[in-house]
């Protein structure tokens, strides 16, 4: 914050330089050069109009990816973070014209219905695969068809159980909803999340503390 605002004293004693090193320095900047945060119009192919708090929430989400940073969107319960995340990867594939890889999303098995429901009602444009039951696809058929797919839903227990096969793909994004499964960093569904390669990582939570 100090070297972006470039501010002059900070409690009131002076402030000659703020120097970074490494990759903190390459991130600062491009940052600098590039335009700041901005509201995004919503994507053309979301079926539904976004409330105002949404379209920002999700351009916020859109900036943090470009800049690869993780974030936590933590709105209370109802006011629409699966709309936001599904707002995001239709204006990724929008932008890019196909997304670069598929997106793993992580929920409680009870919510896994739902955000299919919610994807195929509001981004009929993104292409799902569902992980989840005794049926889901095994071994290199579910790789073949993570790599079809802009979005995979599946659950925390099956990140645990299928920790080896899910950790095979390289995602382009991450995100875990009801984001409070994973408070606990000595568990195994905690530590299997944290070992998923992707470009981004997001967690949503209506309980973010």
């Amino acid at each position: 914050r100090l070297a972006l605002d470039e501010e002059s004293s900070v409690d009131g004693l002076p402030l000659d330089e703020v120097v970074a090193e490494g990759w903190v320095n390459e991130w600062l900047e491009k940052l600098s050069e590039q335009d700041r945060f901005g509201e995004l119009p919503q994507p053309g192919g979301l079926n539904g109009e976004l409330r105002p708090y949404q379209r920002y929430g999700f351009s916020w989400l859109a900036f943090y990816r470009r800049w690869g940073l993780g974030a936590c969107l933590a709105d209370d319960m109802g006011l629409g973070k699966t709309i936001q995340a599904l707002a995001l990867l239709l204006y990724e594939k929008e932008s890019l014209g196909t997304l670069p890889g598929p997106t793993l999303l992580v929920c409680p098995t009870s919510v896994v219905t739902n955000w299919q429901r919610e994807a195929q009602r509001f981004a009929p444009g993104l292409n799902l695969l569902i992980h989840q039951g005794s049926t889901r696809l095994r071994n290199s058929a579910f790789t073949e068809a993570a790599r079809q797919a802009d979005l995979v839903l599946t659950s925390y227990p099956l990140l645990r159980l299928d920790a080896e096969l899910l950790q095979s793909v390289t995602w382009y994004g991450t995100i875990l909803d009801e984001a409070q499964n994973i408070k606990n960093p000595a568990a195994k569904q905690t530590q299997a999340a944290r070992k998923l390669q992707s470009t981004f990582r997001f967690a949503l939570t209506g309980t973010p503390v």
